[in-house]
Parts: structure tokens; sequence; C-alpha cells
């Protein structure tokens, strides 16, 4: 069986989906945002809408339409896939032997204490 879904084109970082976002968006170049669409798009969300906020989020859901074609038409043919969009490097400081804290200053910052130990609630009954 032949795949539905477009192979992305080599050297590109371009997504799957980008073949339906692109029909979607020719589609409403040639006819605006039909209150049938947004009805349809409610209903897939499980969204309970009025007339009156369909007509309202049809025209934002337009406006989001219009920005995705705008992000989708900038080239980016050759541009590699990055994970942050910024240099990261690890720092990684040297373990240095030291003593440990005194238990007295570790256990000022536990809720309850019972002597030297930390106080939990009691998970296991008696006898199990």
């Amino acid at each position: 069986m032949a795949s539905i879904i477009p192979r992305p084109r080599s050297g590109g970082c371009r997504k799957p989906g980008d073949a339906l976002v692109k029909a979607t968006l020719d589609a409403m170049q040639r006819e605006p945002l039909s209150v049938e669409a947004v009805a349809h798009v409610a209903r897939l969300a499980r969204l309970e809408l009025s007339k009156e906020r369909i007509d309202a989020y049809r025209t934002q859901l337009a406006g989001v339409l219009e920005h995705v074609a705008k992000v989708n038409a900038i080239a980016v043919d050759g541009v590699e896939p990055m994970a942050y969009p910024f240099e990261t490097s690890n720092r990684l400081a040297e373990d240095e032997i030291a003593p440990p804290m005194p238990l007295d200053d570790l256990l000022m910052n536990a809720p309850a204490t019972e002597g030297r130990f930390l106080a939990v609630p009691r998970v296991l009954a008696e006898g199990d």
C-alpha cells in the first residue's frame, strides 16, 4: 500500500503534514473559511459553540491559518534542524571530595523529624 504522507524533501526540515497544510491554505485562498468548517473543527475539538461564537472564531482561525501560511512560505532548504535556537554546552564541574554537610543542617530543612531521623507517614500497617 502506498503511503499518503509525502516524503520530506532532502536538505529541508519540512514535516509530513506540510502537504495537508498547503492544501488547506490553497483552498482558503479560493474561498474564505466557511462556518461549516469552523463548526467541524469545533466538533473535532469537542467544543459546543453558538452561532455567534462560530463567527468570532471563524475570523480568528482564518488569521491563524494565514500566519501558518506565512511561516510555511519561509525557505528552509539547507537549514539543519536543531533542538535549541542557541548554542549549548554542558558545564561539567570537577568532582571534589568534601566533608558531608552536618546532619543538624540537613535536618533543619525537613518538615518533621524524630531524633536524628526524618519522620514520614507510615506506609505499611503492622503485621504486613
